[in-house]
């Protein structure tokens, strides 16, 4: 069986860097003291390496499989007898506290996408699943950035749904392309759009007016996590300050290019990027 393992140990620095130079959340992990910077990078390689076995091509039961590896490997990081390739991880798990079940919120997340193609699921599902592959991702930053409990699992509720919502947003034709549309039924309903076949749901000249409630649930969250990361002390918030910066472009140019066929993809403006970068990290 074929399994991602995208977590490295400690001789291996450069390839957990290189794990997450490609993701949009690349810029602000770069802008972090080291031990803090080094703590993201084999987090973010730990959710590459399961959203990797989720999106593979493999028979779901290998997919399965492979995610129930990993929720055998970190409760071995918990218990003191990581594989190798884990003591960086287990490492930071212990510095900064991370929660074992974060880990394990994210495991459950990607197999929800290994366990079927999700097609339009329910309001309640959906925020489910944005809770397990966003929020619980941004639950474990937020202790490395060194929040507070409180505010810290409050910016990850409310930062973790606007990026997965952007994301959502942003790639419904991709999503079609993998036979998957995260767009929540009750919408769809609500203007018409049958539950089906994803790319007839991507095609309804109805769907506009889903993702504009979207779009305006998106803004939402973004301005709740503003009011928290306001209140918070500056240094804790300048990578999660990047990250919202960074997807609301994304967001605002998803609604510049419209949900109307036909869609071109989204591309990240790099001069708007740095400028984000410069205005958190420097000023």
């Amino acid at each position: 069986m074929a399994v991602s393992n995208l977590v490295v140990d400690d001789t291996q620095q450069t390839d957990a860097a290189a794990a997450s130079s490609g993701s949009s959340f690349y810029l602000a992990m770069r802008i972090l003291p080291p031990a803090q910077r080094d703590a993201m990078y084999q987090v973010y390689a730990f959710c590459r390496a399961v959203d990797d076995i989720a999106d593979s091509d493999l028979p779901r039961a290998e997919r399965a499989a492979g995610l129930d590896q990993w929720r055998a490997d970190i409760d071995a990081c918990y218990a003191g007898t990581p594989r190798a390739s884990l003591a960086a991880l287990t490492r930071h798990i212990h510095t900064f506290g991370l929660k074992r079940e974060d880990f394990h919120a994210m495991i459950d997340g990607m197999a929800m996408d290994a366990a079927e193609d999700i097609c339009a699921p329910d309001e309640a599902t959906l925020d489910l699943y944005c809770d397990r592959v966003a929020s619980a991702a941004g639950r474990l930053s937020v202790r490395i950035f060194g929040m507070q409990d409180e505010p810290g699992h409050a910016l990850s509720h409310h930062l973790g749904r606007a990026l997965q919502l952007t994301n959502i947003l942003r790639d419904i034709d991709e999503d079609a392309d993998i036979n998957r549309c995260y767009l929540p039924r009750e919408l769809l309903a609500r203007e018409g759009i049958a539950p089906g076949n994803p790319h007839t749901i991507a095609a309804d000249a109805a769907l506009p007016r889903v993702c504009e409630t979207l779009v305006a649930r998106a803004r939402a969250h973004f301005a709740q996590a503003d009011a928290i990361m306001d209140a918070a002390p500056r240094v804790q918030v300048k990578a999660p300050r990047i990250m919202s910066g960074v997807y609301r472009v994304l967001l605002e140019r998803t609604v510049d290019r419209g949900f109307d066929l036909p869609r071109t993809k989204v591309s990240k403006p790099r001069a708007r990027l740095m400028w984000i970068v410069a205005r958190y990290a420097l000023f």
